[in-house]
């Protein structure tokens, strides 16, 4: 049996539901329901109507109901739904109006819509299953019980997708349930290989032909691949992983093997995947973290492209002005969660105050870069930062002593040296110390004339 729409009613059936839009219509939803429960006895497949039905029950009924208790205990439908569970057992077809009886003193009722559920994976109604357990999604997000059961069923059925949001939903309100977090990663993954055409059904017979190439492959280097070999590699880990999704190894070479070939979407989601089954593996974190960035870096890139190809296109440009706004506030906003799970790693201490700078405030940035400068690997980079920080906060003097301070631990002239002496002679510029603006300046231009405009203000001081 499956699903039918309103064209494949019978006339007579037909008439009845037309009259219930009537009747909805016109707001006289207890009408409705009368109505269509008759269509539903007479066409219990008939999916649209019993979404509507459940629609008007809901308005006339007036939500979900507190859930009686007794001693501490859930108190149900009783023996009236013991009688119904055994007619499904039986006859699930004329279990439906007995069950729609319940539905309409409570249309949230998670034990009829249970068993509402069970009715139509008796008659292989796949759709009117899921609606049965979603509409419990809808109004007791604490069944978590029976949201399990709805994910289960949607991966049972070929969809991670939707069971991915339905463990979504759970984590929402049961934070700490470990397996919907789990199962949400889980799912994540499998609806990103489904997204590439990558299920096993359907790649199996591509991927025999590589086999005799297997050992040779696997005894590579994961790096110097072509992208033949690399798409060939990642093929056979998509093989191993959907035998089991839980080999932690496997989920970090598939992630591996995706940074490589740049897709970065699945590189987070499979470097997300490892820190859930690692122990708390930082340095997986850290991957998904940069490979989202990545992600979104690109997207820029292509929405850029794009306005500057349609530079008269006012929609293009509001489009690309919104999303610089709303990447600026994301990467805040995700440089925090970062700091929050590792508040002792300077690297993100510095990324989080870069980011403060970009989003304009410049007070929240200064104390993640002071924290920042305990790494000497990016100490000059740190210091530099917070003497743009200090500059933009018109406090010159400190802005340059940062900037000095940079310079100590600068030999070579490499561009972090360049652009520290180019921010230092501006602010002298600015403080009206000439002198010592042209001071930073000469440095440059001691060595690299093609330096921004380095040249111009150099030799202008010499009147040429």
């Amino acid at each position: 049996m499956s699903e039918i729409t309103e064209a494949e009613l019978a006339p007579n059936v037909k008439a009845l539901w037309l009259k219930a839009l009537s009747a909805v219509q016109t707001n006289n939803h207890a009408y409705a329901v009368k109505l269509l429960q008759s269509v539903l006895k007479d066409a219990p497949s008939f999916l649209e109507g019993r979404q509507v039905l459940r629609k008007c029950e809901i308005i006339v009924s007036g939500g979900p109901k507190k859930k009686a208790t007794l001693f501490g205990m859930k108190s149900g439908g009783g023996l009236g739904l013991m009688k119904i569970a055994s007619q499904v057992k039986k006859d699930p077809v004329s279990a439906l109006p007995m069950i729609e009886e319940e539905l309409e003193k409570d249309p949230f009722n998670p034990e009829a819509n249970d068993l509402l559920f069970e009715a139509f994976q008796a008659m292989q109604l796949v759709e009117s299953a899921a609606f049965a357990l979603e509409t419990v999604r809808k109004g007791h997000p604490e069944e978590a019980k029976l949201l399990h059961k709805l994910a289960e069923f949607y991966l049972s059925h070929e969809e991670p997708q939707r069971a991915a949001e339905v463990y979504r939903y759970i984590i929402k309100h049961h934070p700490t349930d470990g397996t919907a977090v789990k199962g949400e990663k889980d799912c994540t993954a499998r609806a990103s290989m489904k997204k590439g055409g990558w299920s096993e059904q359907a790649d199996m017979k591509n991927l025999m032909r590589h086999q005799g190439q297997s050992a040779e492959l696997e005894a590579q280097s994961k790096t110097g691949l072509t992208r033949d070999q690399l798409e060939d590699r990642r093929d056979r880990l998509i093989l191993k992983y959907n035998e089991d999704p839980n080999q932690l190894g496997v989920v970090k070479d598939l992630a591996a093997i995706f940074e490589q070939l740049e897709d970065w979407s699945n590189a987070e989601t499979f470097y997300s995947w490892g820190f859930s089954l690692s122990n708390g593996d930082v340095a997986l974190q850290t991957k998904a973290g940069q490979m989202k960035d990545r992600a979104v870096e690109q997207q820029m890139k292509e929405l850029e492209a794009r306005a500057a190809s349609n530079p008269d296109d006012p929609e293009v440009q509001a489009m690309l002005a919104e999303r610089k706004a709303l990447r600026v506030a994301e990467a805040l906003e995700e440089c925090k969660r970062r700091v929050e799970q590792n508040p002792t790693d300077p690297l993100l201490r510095y990324e989080l105050g870069q980011a403060y700078f970009n989003a304009g405030d410049h007070s929240g940035a200064i104390p993640h870069l002071q924290q920042a400068k305990r790494n000497p690997h990016i100490q000059s980079k740190v210091l530099l930062l917070l003497g743009l920080t200090f500059k933009a906060k018109g406090m010159l003097d400190m802005a340059a002593k940062q900037l000095a301070d940079a310079l100590g631990d600068l030999v070579g002239m490499d561009n972090t040296k360049k652009e520290v002496l180019y921010e230092k002679g501006l602010i002298h510029e600015e403080m009206g110390d000439k002198a010592g603006a042209l001071e930073s300046f000469k440095q440059i231009y001691e060595v690299d004339y093609g330096y921004r405009d380095v040249a111009q203000r150099v030799e202008a001081s010499y009147g040429g």
